[in-house]
């Protein structure tokens, strides 16, 4: 239905994989909900939903069905246990569904929501829908192409540099070459004698270490490869980091831009072997190592990370597959470009006429499925917006943390419905994406260059964040004013913003206003990378 689905950061934990949810709580306050719209099931015949369920002998929850009066906010409410349902578990996948008779106190008309409260237990939902009449039905997922492919492997060649060891992870505060090393937060990692292991909170957590306190030159390592032992999970990715053009960490961005690799496709055994010119970067301007973008809950204990000229006998090497241009800054001297993404559609014509009266072109990167939604009249004020010269360009369908998605599958189907809608809607193909969160990593990066059909599209983040995000609802949102200026003097040019909160879109102006002050020429991401494909200037 494309609503939203979550338990607001109420359960202990949650894994999607294969079109199921599994659900740990965090006690009883936690729970879980999925929105559906305005459903009238008295109109369209809906006799009740269906789902799959697992879950252990003796698991015990409550179900909620709300609807609303105004087709808004949640204002009647039904409530249903398992045990008033009928439903017993034993620890097998089972059809399980809620006839509305079962469930009184809300109006079948205006169904709003459903919400999974007071678990016992570990359970696993799998799809959910309403079916016709009074007789339980349920709902098959259509098959789908996997866009998994098989793995070319080539032998590998051998190099004459010595080993050079980066980590093997003996100290907190240090690698084995004296520089930094450490996670975004500190729970997720447990040190242990010589090894390190990582239970990555989310797809967004990295850990990191350096090879240089600036720039290391690494191009004499170009016949190498980069040698990680391991234990446990290798569904993650590893990234060499390229440091700025000035080695200067005080100028944004910083790093500049890194390749990420997916560790999966170079594991043979508990090793990891990744030919150092497979990094896709400056390697005169080494920053670091980055592990990263993990897809799963699983844990992953590393215990060395090392240069190496050669690999044993057994061990084949993937071919490199094409992983596009992660870009934070504007390649053309003295640009700015506005990169703006969807927001909430009563704010749009503000957006618009802000920017046209300031006489500037933006970039909007826009997600799928709200083009598709006549209500939102969004692909109308796109259209026009188009017409008057601004970059449409794509932000994925359903606005997920792309490389946290479970599968190649899921990823492509993201790709895929955005690139089929933005066609269809303006007849337009683009190369440029943005990811939501600007959570990044090897699978999203590989699949968006076969999704699109171009070996190097850009995969566009930024180096100046208004912040909207932290302080657009907050007691002070001129904030958002402080953070662009604090980016923009940095030596910041490509821009992150969202029209999600009014003080945002008030602010736009003045955002406008603050670029135009540096003397540098505003306009589309695409012309400020120099794409020799985008209009003129």
């Amino acid at each position: 239905m494309l609503l939203p689905s979550s338990d607001d950061g109420t359960m202990k934990a949650i894994t999607v994989a294969n079109n199921r949810v599994t659900l740990q709580a965090n006690g009883q306050d936690s729970y879980f909900y999925s929105k559906t719209g305005c459903t009238n099931a008295k109109a369209k015949g809906y006799g009740g939903i269906s789902l799959r369920i697992k879950a252990k002998a003796g698991t015990t929850f409550q179900v909620q069905m709300a609807s609303s009066a105004t087709c808004g906010d949640d204002s009647a409410f039904g409530y249903a246990t398992t045990k008033d349902l009928g439903w017993t578990f034993n620890g097998k996948e089972q059809l399980y569904n809620i006839p509305f008779s079962k469930v009184s106190g809300f109006d079948t008309s205006k169904i709003s929501s459903i919400l999974f409260s007071s678990l016992t237990s570990d359970v696993t939902f799998g799809p959910m829908a309403f079916y016709c009449g009074n007789i339980a039905s349920e709902y098959i997922l259509d098959p789908q192409a996997s866009a998994t492919a098989s793995v070319v492997t080539v032998a590998a060649p051998s190099g004459t540099n010595a080993a050079k060891v980066i980590d093997n992870f003996s100290k907190k505060d240090s690698n084995s070459l004296g520089f930094w090393h450490g996670g975004d937060v500190d729970t997720a990692l447990t040190w242990g004698a010589n090894k390190l292991t990582i239970k990555a909170p989310d797809s967004d957590f990295s850990f990191y270490t350096q090879l240089s306190a600036t720039c290391a030159d690494m191009t004499s390592y170009d016949g190498a490869y980069l040698h990680i032992a391991f234990t446990g999970s290798n569904k993650f990715s590893v990234a060499l980091q390229q440091h700025n053009s000035k080695c200067d960490e005080t100028i944004a961005p910083f790093p500049e831009t890194w390749d990420s690799l997916e560790a999966a496709r170079y594991t043979t055994g508990n090793d990891i072997y990744i030919p150092m010119t497979h990094f896709n970067i400056v390697r005169k301007r080494v920053v670091g190592i980055a592990f990263k973008g993990w897809y799963t809950n699983e844990a992953t204990t590393l215990t060395k990370v090392q240069i190496v000229s050669s690999v044993p006998n057994n061990v084949y090497i993937p071919a490199k597959l094409p992983s596009g241009n992660l870009v934070f800054a504007c390649k053309r001297p003295n640009s700015i470009a506005f990169a703006i993404d969807d927001g909430a559609p009563e704010f749009a014509q503000e957006v618009m006429e802000v920017i046209k009266s300031e006489n500037i072109k933006v970039t909007f990167f826009t997600v799928g499925a709200p083009l598709r939604d006549p209500s939102t009249n969004l692909s109308s004020i796109y259209k026009d917006m188009m017409a008057q010269g601004h970059q449409i360009a794509l932000h994925s369908y359903t606005h997920p943390h792309m490389e946290g998605l479970p599968n190649n599958d899921a990823i492509a189907w993201e790709y895929d419905q955005d690139i089929q809608t933005v066609k269809e809607t303006f007849g337009l193909s683009t190369k440029y994406f943005r990811p939501p969160f600007g959570t990044e990593g090897a699978r999203m990066r590989q699949q968006l260059a076969k999704s699109t059909g171009n070996d190097n599209p850009y995969i566009v983040n930024w180096n100046i964040d208004v912040e909207d995000w932290l302080w657009a609802q907050s007691d002070t949102p001129e904030k958002q004013l402080e953070s662009f200026k604090r980016d923009l003097d940095k030596g910041g040019s490509l821009v992150v913003m969202h029209y999600l909160y009014p003080s945002t879109v008030k602010y736009l102006r003045q955002f406008i206003q603050m670029a135009k002050a540096t003397k540098k020429t505003l306009m589309r991401v695409d012309q400020c990378m120099m794409d020799p494909d985008a209009p003129a200037l």
